[in-house]
């Protein structure tokens, strides 16, 4: 195996794209404009297909780019330039798309992400992806700045699948969007209908031929050096062939003569073949030499070049070949990177292929080691594939810690190398078996990660004692991963445990995944005072190596453990450290922790009633756990569809459910994982709906799964998933007139809650109760549950409380002006809706349009920020106790003066007691 242990190291973040992949090249030196062709091409503007299909080297592309270039101003033009590696109809329409939110950045936020998560070997529904994409496209389409999308050399990626997808899009083309393809070949569409309809313009061969007169314009002063008849053999076994004339227009610069015009004769390939030996021939010996070595690279700078070459000279080599016009494409706006032209760069590889076949594997290799110190794994591993070592491949991909990706956890990437090495390289060290089992354990794939994980048996006995130790430690950390993505808690708890015992401290990453298994198990069981200590163990171990990414894992997992007790605010504290924490790493990179406490922050954000800065982070955290392909989406989608279904937008919530599970299914993910936890988010919606028969079979059949004298473990993402079920079914009580089944439930779920430390589950069942009292008439037995829900709720958990304030307004806030002020007293007060009752907050005068300037009444929310104005809190202040953002402080306050017709807050609180605003202490 060739050994590339000692290159530097992968870089812990991926430096800025390469590739210019929406660049347009400038028209080349000398470019002969030919208005005939824009003309005929403006006027199939009004259609849908702008068609330029021609043999190499007619023009086609700087046609194009003509055309571009005279486009009205109203005009927006996205240049799409295609290669071998866009024949994947994935990666196609993943540019495609990329490319859109150029100008439509809102376009498309999860479809990029499902698009980076799939896999070659499965299929994809790409014309349903399509559909969704451009009904999404046609509300940002403007036909007053109507876009052109330019498919340049559209041949190299022709394939039966990505022909579907072009013909799909060109069928359902929204209004404001014309497509322009240049091809070697006609694509393999349907177009007759497109024809009779007149919505395609195509352009041919015969059409992209030069004439004459163009003809001459192109050889421009060099015409003149050739005698009638030579000219006229030029151009007519040219045949208006523009590459031709400029082959030998490079050729005749070189050389300093005119006698390579007698030699074009002969069929086509004889011709195109002759023009680029002489063109070759003519040039120095050195650039020669690069030309061929560098072939091989489908885009290259000065700096990989001369890694590859072993040189120096590179920068100089592409100088001189912008100088001459040697097909060199620039693929950005700086010109640092660059291609040859396509059919350049076919011949420069065909020539060379037999000459310096084992010298391009040199420079495959020498770039592949430019790539990985550049932290570049795709390419590193690309080139050594090309290579023919497979061995380096594998040594490249072995070469990333399984720290480093137990900390990052982003397994998309890892899965897909995967797929380009073979089996029997995978199992051929226990390090790439370790490393791909894990990769396939985080991914949710057990009997995979299970199966592969065996083949470390192959390599017992280990040389020594420490290693096999070391090995057999590691089997049973991962072994106890999977058995907890299983169900079987008994076996994750003891295999965790084991493995603890025996992992070397430099194996942290695996340690610290086994504390984290151990602390859910320890939720799972009802055991919040061992949870909290496993977190604090793995978060000072996390400490201690410094790792930011697994820092920030140990603040989810507290936070998730703070949360369970009712302690909202100090787990969104939790979260937001560990969010500080990873502040330091590239926003352009992946990482599944960040996806994970961006989630998590908006849960929290959603239980202090605040949806809306909850769905952003939500949304956010989402977009990047779907690129990981992090299993965490399951919270996310969750959380959305239970607010879609507060708000009473049932098929909306029911479609995020519908979403997670459709995710589950492309990942492969077990249902155990999942399955409970979306028919539980359906069972609280059918409630909400009132389909009660549906809620009440769905909730027996959890109830018989995680209850009984045998229960299922709680699936990962939802440990306390027994409790939540019981929540439900006093809820089904009550519906159903089962009052005292209600009644019991909630009263063993309050005593459990309290038992176990879990404020949270205690705080949701005594507002249910609360409920039940209260439409039981039974209201000091209401008053008595409040008492004890306020003292729950301490720890800034909130949403429990929103059936009562929508149910009961006006008692609950009697009962809160009965109490002491303070933070939650104030924070409900402001959600509750206005009364016109007596015991409203604030003096009549509030709800009458005549009382504010403006004819505008304050609103509940406004009338709370406007009494601790009065008490002399500062926006910070009023920020935290309200548990809200500054920037919404500050935008209530402005209200606050716009409705009061005032400009400081001295005159608004002056104002306010004017009006009768505050209510008496």
């Amino acid at each position: 195996m060739t050994d590339l242990s000692r290159l530097q190291g992968f870089a812990n973040h991926a430096v800025t794209a390469l590739e210019g992949r929406f660049f347009r090249p400038p028209l080349p030196e000398g470019y002969v404009a030919r208005p005939r062709l824009c003309e005929r091409l403006s006027a199939g503007l009004s259609g849908r297909l702008l068609l330029i299909s021609a043999p190499a080297g007619f023009g086609k592309s700087s046609l194009a780019v003509e055309f571009c270039q005279s486009l009205p101003d109203q005009w927006q033009n996205l240049w799409l330039g295609l290669s071998q590696r866009d024949s994947d109809p994935g990666r196609f329409l993943e540019r495609l798309l990329s490319g859109l939110q150029q100008f439509f950045p809102q376009l498309g936020s999860q479809a990029l992400g499902l698009l980076k998560m799939r896999q070659r070997h499965q299929p994809f529904a790409f014309e349903e992806w399509l559909d969704s994409l451009l009904d999404e496209l046609g509300m940002h389409l403007m036909l007053s700045k109507p876009l052109l999308l330019v498919l340049d050399d559209y041949h190299l990626v022709q394939g039966p699948v990505l022909d579907r997808c072009l013909q799909f899009l060109l069928n359902h083309l929204p209004a404001g969007m014309i497509i322009m393809v240049t091809s070697r070949q006609r694509p393999d569409w349907h177009l007759a209908r497109l024809r009779l309809s007149r919505q395609l313009l195509e352009l041919s061969e015969q059409d992209l031929r030069l004439t004459d007169d163009e003809s001459l314009a192109v050889l421009d002063h060099h015409s003149s050096s050739l005698t009638e008849e030579a000219l006229h053999t030029l151009l007519q076994r040219s045949e208006g062939w523009v590459a031709g004339l400029r082959f030998w227009l490079l050729a005749a610069t070189e050389a300093g003569s005119n006698t390579l015009t007698q030699e074009l004769n002969g069929g086509e390939g004889l011709i195109r073949d002759y023009l680029l030996e002489e063109v070759i021939d003519c040039l120095p010996a050195d650039v020669q030499a690069f030309l061929y070595e560098t072939a091989c690279l489908e885009r290259f700078c000065s700096a990989l070049c001369n890694a590859a070459r072993d040189s120096h000279d590179s920068a100089e080599m592409l100088s001189f070949l912008q100088a001459h016009q040697v097909f060199l494409v620039p693929l950005d706006e700086s010109g640092r990177w660059f291609r040859y032209h396509h059919l350049f760069s076919d011949l420069l590889r065909a020539r060379a292929g037999t000459s310096v076949a084992p010298q391009q594997r040199r420079l495959h290799l020498n770039a592949c080691r430019w790539f990985s110190e550049q932290g570049l794994l795709d390419e590193a591993i690309e080139q050594a594939l090309r290579a023919g070592h497979l061995d380096v491949a594998a040594n490249l991909v072995q070469n990333l810690s399984e720290e480093q990706l137990l900390a990052e956890q982003n397994v998309g990437m890892l899965l897909r190398w995967k797929m380009d090495l073979p089996d029997s390289l995978l199992v051929s060290t226990p390090r790439l078996i370790v490393l791909y089992a894990w990769a396939l354990g985080l991914a949710c794939q057990l009997d995979a990660a299970e199966e592969l994980g065996n083949h470390l048996s192959r390599f017992l006995p280990a040389p020594s004692a420490t290693a096999q130790k070391s090995m057999l430690a590691q089997w049973l950390a991962l072994s106890g991963i999977i058995a907890r993505g299983r169900g079987d808690s008994e076996t994750a708890h003891r295999y965790c445990s084991e493995a603890l015992a025996s992992l070397p401290q430099k194996r942290y990453g695996q340690r610290l995944l086994c504390l984290s298994t151990l602390a859910n198990l320890a939720i799972a069981e009802g055991d919040l005072w061992r949870a909290r200590a496993l977190n604090r163990e793995a978060l000072e171990l996390a400490q201690r190596v410094a790792n930011p990414l697994f820092e920030a894992l140990a603040h989810y997992d507290r936070a998730r453990t703070l949360h369970a007790r009712g302690e909202a605010l100090r787990s969104l504290d939790e979260v937001r450290q560990g969010l500080r924490r990873l502040n330091g790493l590239s926003s352009q990179r992946l990482y599944a922790v960040r996806a994970r406490l961006t989630l998590y922050e908006g849960y929290l954000l959603v239980q202090l009633l605040q949806p809306d800065a909850g769905r952003a982070r939500l949304n956010a955290g989402l977009t990047e756990a779907r690129a990981c392909r992090d299993i965490s989406v399951l919270i996310g989608h969750c959380v959305i569809a239970g607010l879609e279904g507060r708000e009473g937008r049932f098929a909306e919530a029911f479609a995020e459910l519908a979403e997670a599970e459709r995710l589950m299914h492309i990942w492969d993910v077990p249902p155990v994982y999942y399955l409970a936890m979306i028919t539980l988010a359906k069972c609280e919606l059918w409630l909400a709906q009132g389909r009660i028969d549906l809620a009440d079979a769905w909730l027996l059949r959890l109830g018989q799964t995680y209850g009984g004298d045998h229960p299922a473990a709680a699936p990962e993402c939802l440990p306390q998933m027994p409790q939540h079920i019981e929540l439900l079914r006093a809820m089904l009580d009550t519906i159903q007139g089962r009052t005292e089944q209600s009644v019991q439930r909630l009263t063993q779920l309050e005593e459990r809650a309290q038992h176990m430390g879990a404020g949270l589950l205690g705080l949701n069942a005594m507002n249910q109760h609360i409920l039940l009292a209260l439409d039981m008439a039974d209201r000091p037995k209401a008053q008595r549950l409040l008492e004890r829900a306020f003292q729950a709720a301490t720890g800034g958990a909130v949403l429990p409380f929103l059936s009562l304030i929508r149910q009961y307004p006006d008692w609950l806030r009697e009962q809160l002006l009965k109490r002491p002020v303070c933070r939650l007293v104030e924070y409900l007060l402001s959600q509750l809706p206005p009364s016109i009752g007596k015991d409203m907050p604030c003096a009549r005068d509030v709800s009458e349009p005549s009382a504010c300037h403006g004819n505008d009444s304050l609103s509940a929310r406004e009338l709370g920020v406007l009494q601790l104005i009065a008490q002399g809190c500062s926006n910070q202040e009023i920020s935290e106790r309200l548990f809200i953002s500054l920037h919404t402080v500050k935008t209530h306050a402005s209200h606050i003066n716009s409705k009061l017709g005032v400009e400081r807050r001295t005159q608004a609180v002056a104002k306010a007691q004017e009006l009768g605003l505050f209510r008496s202490n």
